[in-house]
């Protein structure tokens, strides 16, 4: 359980008294203090430039396509045989051992084990997952089973691709040395470290996230070559894709996948960031405040203009195109809702199936079957649409769509007081009312809230009032009847709170 603290969000550290020449595997130190001077110094910057991007948006300069160059020129990667079949990518914490072993398990094409979104960022967490990753690739993962007697289940062999999405550029850890360290070279390079790539049966393969510009593509380019030279590996050794998960980022895929065109195999739809990045980057436009999230249709232009440019840019280049998430969950203990979420997965896969995806996001075993099914195999053979428009509008009018109700922001408000609850627990991700809510939703809601105060929907003192009503709500059920899972609600409640009053929005 984590400490309740004031600082919102805390940067994640280690524990005091920690070394990483004693408490981290024998010449990690060595390996990683010349990754960090390179690689600190330009993270920095890249935060820097962020935050000039997001101040110009706020502005009214907003994101706009680059100017022709380069990157859309002939050039084209090429797929290997071991990641053709992408059709489903499935998703979960690497801290969770018994949800990765029944991913790898399901007979899905891919699965991603998560260090960043899904699990709840803290030290102990993050060490976790990375023991768990390392036996996920070497096939020796595996939980105790209560449910069968206490039986051991381990990872069946199989194909599966296994990708690795290491924490984003924007996060930092602390506690390693004086200053903070980029949280994602961390990741990856402790990762690299402790696994033998001769046992590996595909490269390493890196999922990017929250990436926001082209020029930070250079940034993982040196990155990813530094870290297989410090192996004693080709520097091309590890391979990625990345999701397309903030709104600047939407304008310079072309030229993010040039700069890394010896590493990338694909990109992702990450859009419930991407969703959230759209409210932040354009928290001042009161003609763009977004409905009550579950009212928006899955093919709204925002994203299904996004989902037209992805496979267009990818396919052209010879990069693989994967769509994103359904966050409606099945629940086979509720046959209503279980039947409602397949449903929903079926229709939204097709959808992405016919904008040319390659392939798609789930996190639940019995989701697998469905989504490959809606894609051809192994892939759509890099097609295109004739008369695709490669810089499609990506901030279409929002007018008519949806609806803006109390009902849906009094919603947000119990959603965000119980994630952060869970994630004050331990968890980075909840099942919360037959939806997968992470750190990506969370701030799609934290966000939409503060939408709505600053164009006059609801007041501050509207809001309040209905975090404390939620938060009453919240404390008279069983589960709160403990006195500490009571105030860890009560901390909850005034997290949430102020992260959304004091513009705490970017993905924390």
């Amino acid at each position: 359980m984590l400490t309740l603290t004031t600082h919102i969000p805390p940067m994640n550290a280690a524990p005091a008294g920690f070394a990483i020449e004693r408490d981290l595997p024998a010449g990690f130190a060595a390996f990683y203090r010349p990754l960090h001077d390179a690689f600190a110094p330009r993270q920095r910057m890249a935060i820097a430039a962020r935050r000039r991007a997001l101040e110009a948006s706020l502005a009214g300069d907003g994101p706009a396509y680059p100017a022709p160059g380069a990157a859309q020129g002939d050039w084209r990667v090429t797929i290997p045989e071991w990641c053709a079949d992408q059709r489903n990518q499935m998703t979960g914490p690497a801290d969770d051992h018994e949800l990765v072993v029944k991913l790898l398990n399901s007979g899905s094409p891919a699965v991603m084990i998560d260090l960043e979104d899904s699990m709840a960022n803290t030290f102990d967490r993050v060490l976790v997952g990375i023991d768990n990753t390392v036996k996920a690739y070497y096939g020796e993962l595996t939980y105790v089973d209560a449910k069968r007697g206490g039986a051991t289940i381990a990872t069946k062999p199989s194909t599966t691709v296994l990708w690795t999405r290491v924490r984003g550029l924007h996060l930092s850890q602390a506690g390693i040395y004086a200053e903070p360290t980029p949280a994602a070279l961390f990741d990856l390079a402790l990762l690299a470290y402790r696994l033998d790539f001769a046992r590996l049966k595909h490269p390493l393969a890196i999922y990017i996230p929250k990436s926001e510009s082209a020029d930070e593509a250079l940034w993982w380019r040196d990155v990813f070559g530094a870290v297989a030279r410090a192996k004693g590996e080709d520097p091309r050794a590890i391979k990625a894709m990345a999701l397309v998960e903030a709104f600047p980022f939407a304008y310079e895929i072309e030229e993010f996948a040039y700069h890394l065109r010896d590493h990338l195999l694909g990109l992702n739809l990450g859009r419930w960031d991407y969703m959230a990045s759209l409210i932040h980057f354009n928290l001042n436009d009161p003609t763009w405040v977004l409905p009550d999230r579950n009212t928006i249709p899955h093919d709204v232009a925002f994203f299904q203009n996004l989902r037209e440019r992805i496979p267009e840019v990818c396919h052209r280049h010879g990069l693989l195109a994967v769509g994103g998430m359904t966050a409606l969950f099945p629940d086979r203990s509720n046959p209503e809702l279980n039947a409602r979420a397949l449903a929903a997965l079926e229709v939204d896969k097709r959808n992405e199936a016919t904008a040319l995806f390659d392939g798609a996001w789930t996190g639940h075993p019995d989701q697998n079957a469905i989504a490959v099914a809606q894609f051809p195999a192994p892939n759509q053979g890099f097609a295109r649409k004739a008369g695709a428009d490669p810089t499609p509008d990506l901030l279409p009018p929002i007018s008519g769509i949806g609806t803006r109700s109390e009902a849906g922001t009094r919603a947000a408000v119990r959603t965000v007081i119980r994630y952060r609850h869970g994630y004050l627990s331990g968890l980075g991700a909840s099942l919360l009312d037959g939806y997968m809510e992470d750190l990506a939703t969370d701030r799609i809601y934290r966000l939409m809230i503060a939408q709505r105060i600053r164009h006059g929907v609801h007041t501050r003192a509207e809001v309040e009032c209905l975090f404390d009503e939620e938060l009453a709500r919240l404390l008279a059920e069983p589960a709160a009847g403990d006195p500490a899972e009571a105030e860890m609600f009560r901390e909850a409640r005034r997290q949430s709170a102020t992260m959304i009053h004091e513009g705490l929005h970017d993905p924390i």
